[in-house]
């Protein structure tokens, strides 16, 4: 009855060992937007208006009520073939705005649209048309949008966005959240700009991440989410850690029952 009393003591220790040590996590370092007033009030957030940048891929799509005029300004669709003499469906071909902010549009010739948002850029086209068709409508979009989101989400990967618009919370939802495993208060935003990287840090469980400058995302921006010292403490644990722990434990077991029998 000594020996069972004692051997049973000791793997209570063990058990209450491994509970401390994966029962470190608080509320405060797991519930998001911690500090949000009650529900219906409201708190401004920053002005979000994108601009175009070098590298990026527009589609310019140019109507009007005769649609003969606007042929020469638009560029042809063009349609891939694959495996098999596959057709695939017509693409609208796009401009890839060049170093130095410029794209050379059909008929008008150069334009620099870099630094200029959707709006202007699409107001400047329009101008230009003025001078060939009466009223001319113009369509601009960018359509190689994405963010890279890394680290401990349940789905890491780069993201195509269909607008021009995404919050940083949007784009950790479409990776499937954070794990349990993050940490909320420390997530990073690598940004370009002007040929230079930008780091920023974001809180996610305070309310002044929606005031942070990178709440709303640029093109091309990577979020890199860290593992909290839990996950950290557990990458280390492998097959070889595995066999010590489980060595240690016969050895416990073994001292426990000389010390018994020795009484």
């Amino acid at each position: 009855m000594k020996l069972k009393l004692s051997h049973t003591k000791i793997s209570a220790c063990l058990v209450l060992c491994t509970l401390f040590l994966f029962s470190c996590g608080t509320k405060q370092d797991i519930v998001y937007f911690q500090g949000v007033d009650a529900i219906g009030s409201s708190k401004s957030i920053i002005q979000f208006n994108p601009t175009i940048k070098s590298d990026d891929m527009l589609t310019i799509v140019v109507s009007a009520l005769d649609q003969d005029l606007v042929r020469p300004f638009n560029l042809p669709t063009i349609t891939f073939t694959g495996e098999g003499q596959q057709v695939g469906r017509p693409t609208q071909q796009s401009y890839l705005v060049d170093a130095n902010g410029n794209i050379d549009f059909p008929v008008l010739g150069t334009i620099k649209v870099a630094g200029l948002s959707r709006i202007q850029a699409t107001s400047l086209v329009k101008d230009r048309l003025k001078e060939y068709i009466k009223n001319p409508i113009v369509n601009i979009r960018t359509i190689n949008f994405k963010v890279t989101v890394l680290g401990e989400v349940s789905n890491p990967g780069s993201y195509t966005i269909p607008n021009e618009r995404i919050t940083v919370i949007e784009a950790l939802g479409l990776a499937g959240d954070l794990t349990i495993q993050a940490t909320r208060k420390n997530v990073l935003v690598i940004r370009e700009s002007k040929g230079k990287k930008t780091y920023h840090r974001v809180d996610l469980t305070s309310e002044a991440v929606f005031n942070s400058p990178v709440y709303y995302l640029s093109q091309n921006d990577v979020i890199y989410v860290e593992p909290n010292k839990s996950r950290v403490k557990s990458s280390t644990v492998g097959p070889s850690t595995n066999a010590t722990l489980t060595l240690a434990s016969t050895l416990v077991t073994v001292a426990a029952l000389i010390i018994n029998i020795t009484r």
